[in-house]
């Protein structure tokens, strides 16, 4: 029988503290804090909901980060 990968670590962190950053210095706070994967979509992009362990997500709007999940 195969063995269960072990999904990437996920840094502890509370997305909250994004909300209202600039996009770019958000994006690069995450990156310092350890996400392996961070995406920004404008708001109302339509994304597939599977959750990725190491992702950060940003809703983005007018280069403000409005809204902040993980997965």
């Amino acid at each position: 029988m195969a063995s269960v990968p072990t999904p990437p670590a996920q840094p502890d962190d509370t997305p909250e503290t994004y909300v209202g950053l600039d996009a770019e210095a958000a994006e690069r706070q995450a990156r310092a804090r350890g996400w392996s994967t961070v995406r920004a979509l404008a708001p109302g992009t339509v994304i597939t909901m599977e959750f990725r362990g190491g992702r950060i997500n940003f809703e983005v709007d007018d280069s403000t980060v409005t809204r902040c999940w993980v997965g």
